[in-house]
């Protein structure tokens, strides 16, 4: 078999399988070498070995397993030319079964995500039989047998586990798998794309992409106009502080927060998630607001080297932005407080916490220039 030349898609993989996966592909079935397969993607090599590991021990997984199996027999298939050229019809290849196509996943997806979201729902898969079912426990009567609400056919729950869209909660002989956020997340980026077909609005694959981050909540404000009562307002309670900051308008027409500091802020929120991903992830967070014991964070031989340095970094910009900028930054950025909430808590004037925000972001921005030379540079 020739191996494939790098920047070259892989022959026989449908376009809806994740990087990660394609990566593990030429990594286990061509026998790139894994800083060939990060320089063919673009990517560190540290990233590419994470990811063939996860996939590894993702193997346990029955359906993860027939799926990569399957992919892997796609690729080293001969191609529908080779047969024709090189074989004759009584000898020709049989092609393995294919997955899935994008269509029919977008169309499985709506309907079985759709049953899976529903509470006490799982998907039921056994060995010997083709099909998965979709079952729902009554939540009125527990000890009643689950109503079976869906089938779908093996080819598609692999898609569903490939993607992540479903994970396994129990293995066995009758393996259970329920619906991942990033499940949920697709159901509404496909419910919210059928709805912009329906309205005989262009598709927007922005607008679509958006809608699977938003969780919409509803709250009641006073009329502005002093005549009293309230109005219900939807608004996004899955939304940062500082993407709402970024949509605003300065006076002068500019975003009031520039994509470098929100940059800078995803960046330091980017360190703090690391940074709890060690043995302990029970820690006292609070600590890190009062810079009196900031020095206390400083290495830990029990923890893995990667949240370690996380840490540190975390430190070395606290200490460098000092009291107040840290603050906010802490609850604006990793917290996810509203900057209503955070006024409050520090017993800051109204509508003051914006202007300490940019400026905080800006520091932040200029000790990552200083330090590291970029904002996004490297992690880990």
């Amino acid at each position: 078999m020739d191996i494939i030349p790098n920047n070259q898609s892989l022959e026989g993989v449908p376009n809806w399988v994740p990087a990660p996966v394609q990566r593990y592909l030429k990594h286990v079935e061509y026998g790139l070498s894994l800083r060939d397969v990060a320089r063919d993607e673009g990517c560190h090599a540290s990233t590419v070995l994470r990811q063939v590991r996860r996939f590894e021990n993702r193997r346990d997984d029955p359906l993860i397993d027939e799926a990569l199996d399957e992919l892997g027999a796609l690729m080293q298939a001969p191609s529908r030319s080779t047969i024709e050229k090189g074989h004759s019809s009584m000898n020709a290849y049989a092609r393995p079964k294919a997955l899935p196509d994008e269509n029919t996943l977008a169309r499985e997806a709506r309907r079985i995500l759709r049953r899976l979201c529903e509470t006490g729902a799982v998907l039921a898969l056994a060995p010997e039989l083709g099909k998965a079912v979709v079952l729902r426990t009554r939540a009125e009567d527990p000890e009643a047998p689950p109503v079976r609400t869906a089938v779908v056919s093996r080819d598609v729950a692999q898609a569903f586990a490939l993607k992540d869209w479903i994970s396994c909660s129990a293995s066995g002989r009758i393996a259970r798998y329920t619906v991942t956020s990033a499940g949920r997340a697709a159901l509404k980026r496909y419910l919210s794309e059928e709805n912009e077909k329906r309205r005989g609005r262009d598709d927007s694959p922005l607008d679509s992409f958006q809608e699977q981050h938003i969780e919409w909540g509803e709250k009641d404000v006073a009329n502005e106009d002093g005549a009293g009562g309230k109005n219900t307002i939807r608004y996004n309670v899955a939304e940062s502080p500082l993407t709402m900051l970024s949509r605003r308008k300065d006076k002068d027409g500019k975003p009031f927060l520039g994509i470098d500091l929100v940059q800078a802020g995803e960046r330091f929120r980017e360190d703090f998630e690391l940074a709890q991903m060690g043995p302990r992830v029970a820690q006292n967070w609070d600590r890190f607001m009062t810079s009196g014991d900031r020095g206390s964070f400083g290495s830990d031989n029990g923890i893995a080297e990667g949240p370690r340095a996380a840490r540190e970094r975390i430190n070395e910009a606290l200490e460098d932005l000092g009291p107040g900028l840290a603050d906010i930054i802490m609850r604006c950025c990793c917290f996810l407080e509203g900057l209503e909430a955070a006024e409050k808590r520090m017993g800051w004037s109204a509508r003051s916490g914006k202007i300490v925000l940019r400026i905080a972001l800006q520091r932040l921005r200029k000790h990552y220039v200083d330090k590291h030379g970029s904002v996004s540079a490297l992690i880990g």
